[in-house]
C-alpha cells in the first residue's frame, strides 16, 4: 500500500523488451538502493511495481503486457521521469490517502491554466469511471494523492484540481500539458461504496 506521497522523481535509464518475455525497466533513483529488497512493491507513477534487481542509484522492475495495455508504462521511453513512492510502513504517517498502486484507467489532460499562485488541471477519465469522483474525494494521478475540486458528468467525464508550485516542482504532474495522458487510480473506498450500491443480494448481480 502506499499514500500517494511522491518522495523521488526517477527516470528510465534503460528500456529492454526482450522477445517473449516481459518488458525490463531499470530505474535511475536518489533512493538508497541498499535498503531495497528483492522483491519490494514501488510506486512507479501510481503502478505497484516490484523490484527484481538493484545497483548503486539504480533499481529494476519488469512489466506484463497486461500492465503495458492498461497503464501509460506502454509508452514509457528511457530518460522517462517518473514519480516514485516506496511502500507504506506500519509507523508511517499517512500524508495522502490510502493508494493500492492499481491503476483504474488512463486519462488524459483537458487543459491546465493559471489561478492566483496555483494551476487548475482538469482531466477526462471516460464516463465509466465518473462515478468514482466526488468533489472535495481524493484520486490518484500518476501516484500523487489529489483532492478533486469540482466534477463534470458526461461521456467523458471530468474532473478538475488545484496545483500548488511545491506540487508541480516535487512531482512529474508539472510535465503534463494538454492531451497528455496519466495513470488514474480512484479512491479504494469508492470502489466498495460503489459495488455495495449495485450488489443485488437477492439476484446476486451488480447493476451497470
Amino acid at each position: 500500500m502506499f499514500t500517494g506521497i511522491v518522495t523521488d522523481i526517477g527516470h528510465v535509464r534503460r528500456l529492454t523488451r526482450p522477445e517473449g518475455g516481459d518488458t525490463r525497466f531499470e530505474i535511475e533513483t536518489a533512493y538508497d538502493t541498499a535498503g531495497i529488497a528483492i522483491g519490494a512493491s514501488i510506486a512507479c507513477s501510481g503502478v505497484c511495481l516490484t523490484a527484481i534487481e538493484t545497483g548503486p542509484g539504480w533499481f529494476a522492475v519488469e512489466a506484463s503486457d497486461e500492465t503495458l495495455s492498461c497503464t501509460t508504462l506502454g509508452r514509457w521511453r528511457e530518460g522517462r521521469r517518473i514519480n516514485l513512492e516506496r511502500a507504506l510502513r506500519a509507523q508511517d504517517e499517512l500524508g495522502g490517502h490510502i493508494v493500492s498502486g492499481h491503476i483504474d484507467t488512463v486519462g488524459h489532460v483537458v487543459s491546465r491554466a493559471p489561478a492566483s499562485g496555483s494551476e487548475v488541471f482538469r482531466f477526462a477519465i471516460g464516463r465509466a469511471f465518473g462515478r468514482y469522483v466526488a468533489a472535495k474525494g481524493s484520486v490518484a494521478v500518476d501516484g500523487v494523492s489529489l483532492t478533486v475540486n469540482a466534477v463534470e458528468d458526461g461521456a467523458d467525464s471530468r474532473f478538475s484540481v488545484n496545483l500548488i508550485p511545491h506540487t508541480l516542482a516535487v512531482t512529474t504532474l508539472g510535465d503534463l500539458q494538454q492531451d497528455s495522458p496519466f495513470n488514474l487510480e480512484v479512491d479504494l473506498m469508492a470502489r466498495y461504496v460503489q459495488r455495495m450500491l449495485s450488489f443485488d443480494p437477492a439476484s446476486g448481480e451488480t447493476s451497470a
